[in-house]
This record gives C-alpha cells, structure tokens and sequence, in this order.
C-alpha cells in the first residue's frame, strides 16, 4: 500500500456516506480463516497459530493459521480447477457477477466497516469511505469486463492475423495491512474480469475482511475455486510465489518485501506488479489557496493513522508562505479527534501494532536529534477510556526545519508524520523532489494552470495530483517508477497485467511461397 490507498469517495464529507443498517457477523470472526473451493476450510499443514490482535484494544481478534505448502497447493489446486470453467465464460457473464458483487458491498457497508475497523484500527467513517471504494472498483470492471478483446490485422494477398487477449490463469496476490479489504478488490477485480481465478494471501494483521470478500464473491454466484484465502505470514507468501501454478504475483507492500517476492518468482518465470513503499513530494506554491493546501497535506498525511504508501510525507513550501501554511496546518491538526475509532466523530485511530507505533516514535526522537523542530504531536496519547489503554494512539506529528538528508526526510515512516521543507525557485523544489528512490505519487497546489502541468511533467512519479490529494477513482491507472514498483492497478491499464497476447495468422492463399523448397 495504500495502499495503499483510496477511492474516489474519498472527498466526500463523511455524512454523504450512506450507513447500510446490517446485523453485525459474527460469523466472520469465528474462523475457519482459510477459504478455498467456495468454503471456510481449516488448514492442513500449519507451521504454528497467530494470534491477530485489535489495533483499538490490543486484545485478541482471533487466531489463524501459518498454512503451509498443502495448503497453499490446495488453494492454487482449486484455483486451477475453476479456471476451465470461468475463463470460458464471456466478458459480459463474468461481469455481472462483479456487478451483483459490487451491490452487495454496498449492502454490507456497515457491517463490513465494523469488521475492517476491528482489522486496522482505523476510523469508522473512513472504512465505510474506503468500502464505498471498493463497491466502485467492483462495478467498474464488472462494466468493462465485457470490452477485454482483441486485434484484427488485414495482411497483403489477403491473409489476416488476429491477436487474442487471453487470461494468464492462476494469479496470486499478496496484500497489505493498512487497506485489506480495499487490496484484494483491486487485484481480484481485474483478474477475474479477465478471466483469471485468484488466490490471495492477506497480510497476517489483518485477515478478517479478505475472507468475507470471498464469501460475497461465492453469494452472488461466482464458481467455487475462482476466488480463495490463504492466511499466513511470509513463509506462506513464499510458497504462493513459487508454487508451479501461479502465473503471476500482485503485491502491495514494503520496498523490501517486494524484492524478495521478486526474487521468490524469478525461477518460475512469473510476472508480477508491484506496488510499493514511497517517501513522495508536495509542492506548495506560493500562489496557492492555503486551506486548500492544508486540506490536501492532511489527506496526503493523517488518514488511516498516515499508513498509506501514497502520503505526501516531504511537503516542500515555498518561502514566503512557510510560517501562514505551518501556523494553519498545526491549528488544523490539533483539531483532529483522537480516540475510538468505533465514534464517528474520531478522526484518528490506532496505529496497526505496538511495534509499529514504536517504530514511528524512534524516526522522531530520531528526527529532533538532528535538528528538526517538532510543531505538534508525535506522542503516544493514555486515553481516559480504559478499553483502549492496549492501543497505540499516536497525535499527528508535524516537524519542521527539515533538510533532504534527514532520516525523516529519506525513509519512509509510514506513521502519521509529516516533513515540512522550504524552495525558493520552481527548478530547485522540482529537482529536491525527484532526488528519491521512490516514485509512488507527488502533489503540485498552484493557481497558475501552466505551472501546475508544467511542474507535474516533470515530477518522477507514477501518479501527480494537482491541487488534490489521495484520489484514486476506478478509471485511472495507479502504480509507481523507480523503487515503487511497476506494473498498474486500476483503470484499462490493469488488464495489461492480466492477460497476455496470442498471435493467430491465417494464411488464405492455398500454396505457401517457400523459396528452399524444392520439388
């Protein structure tokens, strides 16, 4: 992640959120947490039990299993088996069942929300966001399902040859904790539309949500076998890397991690798309509207407790503007709501784990040692409600006097912090934020138009929001440069990375000109 990420729900106010009035599922937390061939399953070979734990409480959600090898070939088994079936079917069949699929999120929004709240941590109001996302994503490729084709080629003497978009099989997917729900709707909506079938392995903190997506995914009809969960934790991943069948690998994680699951499908040849960590850019132009600039610092920062690849984490000011846009964005963050992410009026949840949230407050200690000055925030908050003491409830952290070879500066925190650093010329704030090994996203906030496109053709990044931030609509393609990966999700471009190409050419002459034959 994101993203890992977000939708393009994400500017609504929270209110425009329609609460879908649902049972809560008890069910879903029950376990069993493997689901293969249309069914909860309980694995057969695990190496040991997880306990996942409540970001919220830190008391225990539930415990899943560290499934081995029998259990991920039984998944890809069952995968394989359905493939025949659901690949066959047209573009317009597989599509209503994302359709259907899609309208039954909408549904569950509530009841769905609840579960990826106990999952993340996060906001209440934001996973109902997040879930209105994933319902557009759904219906989205539901819609273009039904356009995956081919090419038609007119060749001299009246021969043709026609090119054929064909799904790649098995795919495999390898989730991030900060989106669950959101991440196997990315990667399966696509692959599925393309007519692949799915097996996903969502990350070990979060488990819950990404085994009711396959649930919906079988209510509304869809074959056992296309869509299957397997828990666990890298051990697990490896072996969906390498399992013989898997044709191909979509990550959404750490920098790290998707080095080695490059290298863990190297030997079988596998595609992959990945996509990575980022430590991406804002530039603030002097000509900007300031609120709007805030605005856009605080989605690229603050949501799901600022674990989200995308964020905006170096926001480069330019100099006359420093002291009116930090005095706003400090006034702005000491507003938000920290607290039960379960209150709709809480704005900021619980970090993912103790570890984590210990983590973030290392690179700020780390950060004031050497030299930048902390405006608010970065603290762990004791909260008045005892439920929540096992929490770790970190205040938004906005630093400032920074300088582009701090720690803070050059990695990514992945906690609510943001870097705050001056330029004084467009060439030189262009060039501070290229100087990255990421390229997952960049922000330009200007009134002047031409600038702003100007600027943005020049950024380094795989996505450039102009005067916004952290918008994902379903249409457009999302991915990164340089050591944020490659490959794309979303839009038309994400069929790209499900299919691929089979040439057919037909010869219409009944004799072949072949010059070394001889009779």
């Amino acid at each position: 992640m994101f993203k890992l990420g977000f939708s393009s729900f994400f500017i609504l106010p929270r209110q425009h959120i329609k609460i879908m009035k649902q049972s809560f599922s008890s069910t879903a937390l029950q376990g069993p947490f493997n689901y293969i061939n249309g069914e909860r399953v309980t694995s057969v070979d695990s190496t040991h039990d997880i306990k996942v734990l409540k970001p919220a409480t830190g008391e225990v959600l539930c415990t899943i299993p560290n499934s081995g090898r029998q259990d991920v070939n039984k998944a890809v088994q069952a995968a394989r088996t359905a493939f025949t079936q659901w690949s066959a079917l047209s573009g317009l069949e597989r599509g209503r069942f994302l359709i259907s699929a899609a309208q039954k999120v909408r549904e569950r929004l509530d009841e769905l929300a609840k579960l990826e709240v106990l999952d993340t941590g996060k906001p209440v109001w934001e996973a109902r966001v997040d879930l209105a996302g994933c319902a557009e994503h759904l219906e989205y490729y539901g819609g273009v399902a039904a356009t995956v084709g081919g090419l038609h080629y007119q060749l001299p003497g009246g021969n043709f040859a026609v090119v054929r978009r064909e799904p790649l099989g098995v795919v495999g997917g390898i989730g991030a904790w900060n989106y669950p729900f959101q991440t196997i709707s990315w990667k399966a909506a696509p692959a599925l539309a393309c007519g692949n079938t799915f097996v996903y392995k969502p990350s070990q903190f979060t488990p819950v949500t990404s085994v009711v997506f396959g649930e919906i995914l079988t209510e509304v009809g869809v074959p056992p076998g296309v869509v299957n969960v397997i828990q666990g934790a890298g051990s697990t991943g490896e072996a969906l890397c390498q399992h013989p069948d898997v044709a191909k690998i979509s990550f959404t994680g750490s920098v790290p991690t998707g080095q080695k699951i490059m290298k863990a499908s190297a030997d079988g040849m596998k595609r992959v798309t990945l996509e990575l960590g980022g430590k991406s850019p804002m530039l603030v132009f002097a000509d900007a509207d300031l609120t709007e600039a805030v605005k856009a610092t605080m989605l690229g920062n603050f949501l799901t407790q600022g674990q989200v690849c995308s964020n905006c984490t170096r926001v480069f000011v330019e100099r006359p503007i420093l002291k009116d846009f930090q005095e706003k964005l400090v006034s702005a963050c000491e507003k938000m709501v920290i607290g039960d992410p379960f209150n709709d009026e809480t704005t900021v949840g619980a970090t993912i784990t103790r570890e984590h949230a210990e983590k973030v407050l290392h690179y700020i200690e780390e950060a004031k040692q050497q030299g930048a000055r902390l405006l608010c925030g970065g603290k762990r908050l004791n909260l008045s409600d005892p439920k929540l003491a096992g929490g770790y409830y970190l205040s938004p952290c906005v630093l400032t006097d920074c300088h582009d070879d701090m720690t803070c500066v050059k990695e990514e925190i992945f906690g609510s912090v943001v870097t705050i650093l001056t330029f004084d010329k467009e060439d030189e704030g262009i060039t501070r934020a290229n100087s990255s090994p990421y390229g997952l996203a960049a922000g330009v906030m200007t009134k002047d138009i031409q600038r702003a496109n100007r600027v943005s053709a020049q950024l380094q990044a795989g996505i450039v929001w102009i005067n916004n931030y952290n918008v994902f609509p379903p249409e457009v393609p999302f991915g990164g440069y340089k050591m944020s990966g490659f490959g794309r999700e979303n839009g038309l471009a994400a069929l790209n990375e499900y299919t691929q190409l089979k040439t057919v050419y037909t010869e219409m002459s009944s004799k072949i000109d072949c010059p070394i034959y001889k009779e």
